[in-house]
């Protein structure tokens, strides 16, 4: 099943400050080819006292998105329960090249079960058959341990190319 964009790409802007001045701003499509390949995210939360947490997750990119799912008792998604805002985050580790991308916005429950059932479909596409899961009761249930899921719609997102030249992409999302 393909992933739609329901949603014109944003503007980019190039933030000269944190850029090379042969630099341009980066095309929103570098950015969505990396989040859609992306393995692995790390996901911000922040604590109910405020402090912040992070760690690493898989994610999938689907209808204008990402996605991630949790235990219900895991320390995220207790976070999640007091602050809904995120702050999602992949690329590779080097210097030299390559594009971080940086993904800011509020995570919502997903429940709806044609919603769950095209997200299940989409972590198998991505990360194969040992991410399969069934859907239940508004969760996802693997190996017979049930995990919420959360929608991360975009509201600003950042781009930073790096090598020759480096810079700073900002992209803003109306919704």
């Amino acid at each position: 099943m393909p992933a739609t964009e329901p949603l014109p790409a944003p503007q980019p802007e190039l933030d000269a400050r944190y850029s090379d001045p042969k630099a341009s701003p980066a095309d929103w499509s570098e950015a969505l080819a990396q989040l859609r390949g992306a393995e692995v995210f790390w996901l911000t939360t922040v604590r109910p006292e405020g402090r912040p947490h992070v760690t690493p997750l898989i994610a999938v990119w689907h209808d204008g998105a990402l996605h991630f799912c949790t235990g219900a008792e895991e320390r995220k998604a207790k976070n999640l329960r007091h602050n809904r805002e995120v702050v999602l985050t992949t690329g590779r580790p080097s210097l030299s090249e390559g594009v971080d991308v940086v993904v800011e916005g509020e995570a919502v429950r997903v429940t709806d079960e044609p919603s769950l059932r095209a997200l299940a479909g989409r972590y198998v596409e991505k990360y194969g058959p040992d991410w399969t899961f069934e859907v239940g009761d508004g969760v996802f249930v693997g190996d017979g341990v049930e995990a919420v899921v959360f929608r991360v719609a975009p509201r600003t997102a950042f781009g930073f190319a790096k090598g020759d030249p480096y810079g700073q992409t900002r992209w803003r999302f109306d919704h």
